[in-house]
């Protein structure tokens, strides 16, 4: 996560393994139970245009707070997440992005206010059915099996190889990948076979919190353009990102937060914040 306010940095507590906390969290959000066991932007021109008619919510938010202490990390945030279709979480570091995102499948709590998911308040749903319904793929690669194929598995146990070949192909990986180890992944790599068990569960949406991030560009590259491939057959896809060229290529709409408020919300196309910082990056 590199959001700097203090929830955004609250995985990192003292004395709790950061890289252990991440791994749980791989596992938890592919429902495994761990209790026990601008006007010219870049890209514009290659990708459609956002519809601007009002689509069918998947999520729902009605004055979500998150307050942390004194400090308000998310501030009363209203608003609707469309079906279909890939919303950004945009604006500066320490905004409320990540903690925003961590609450769509109950790997945060709001202090106050209520999401619901097609109609029904999250805590409604059971924990690990919801982390079925709306997966996460995490900034860095967290592989927690041995093999790819038992990586694949471990949302679920019995996804036959045919299966699990064509998620690869989903991923831009090659079918032969089944059998190689994790450990010998690159990093790239990495990163689609975690998009690839996420998908593994057939999820209605995936939270994708700076995907590319932490990967070299090359590998960057690869990642977005499997990303892309998903995104334009239809997935639904919450997506925190700091790079405003990203967003106008993966997103639809955006939704922008500073200090905790939704100050802007949006096509992307028309989302000012977006132009601005593009012209500041001299893209």
């Amino acid at each position: 996560m590199t959001d700097a306010d203090g929830a955004d940095g609250a995985e990192r507590v003292d004395g709790v393994d950061p890289h252990r906390a991440e791994r749980d969290r791989s596992l938890s959000s592919a429902g495994t139970d761990l209790s026990g066991s601008d006007s010219a932007a870049p890209g514009a021109a290659d990708r459609d245009l956002p519809d601007p008619a009002p689509r069918e919510a998947m999520f729902e938010l009605r004055d979500v707070s998150v307050r942390r202490g004194d400090k308000l990390i998310v501030d009363g945030v209203s608003t609707s997440i469309g079906r279909g279709r890939c919303t950004a979480l945009v604006g500066p570091s320490g905004a409320g992005k990540s903690t925003l995102l961590r609450l769509f499948n109950r790997l945060d709590d709001p202090s106050s206010g209520e999401i619901r998911l097609c109609g029904t308040p999250l805590p409604g749903l059971d924990v690990l059915a919801l982390r079925r319904r709306v997966g996460l793929v995490g900034q860095r690669p967290v592989l927690v099996a041995a093999t790819v194929r038992e990586e694949l598995r471990v949302g679920r146990p019995k996804l036959a190889d045919t299966a699990a070949e064509e998620l690869l192909a989903k991923v831009g990986l090659p079918a032969g990948m089944l059998g190689r180890e994790t450990a010998g992944l690159s990093g790239g790599e990495g990163q689609r076979v975690c998009l690839a068990r996420a998908l593994a569960v057939e999820p209605e949406v995936l939270l994708l919190d700076e995907p590319t991030s932490a990967l070299d560009p090359e590998a960057a590259e690869s990642v977005e353009e499997a990303l892309t491939g998903l995104l334009r057959g239809g997935l639904t896809a919450i997506l925190v990102s700091h790079s405003a060229e990203q967003v106008w290529r993966m997103a639809d709409h955006a939704l922008v937060l500073q200090n905790g408020k939704l100050v802007e919300d949006g096509p992307v196309a028309g989302v000012a914040y977006l132009r601005v910082k593009t012209l500041r990056s001299g893209s």
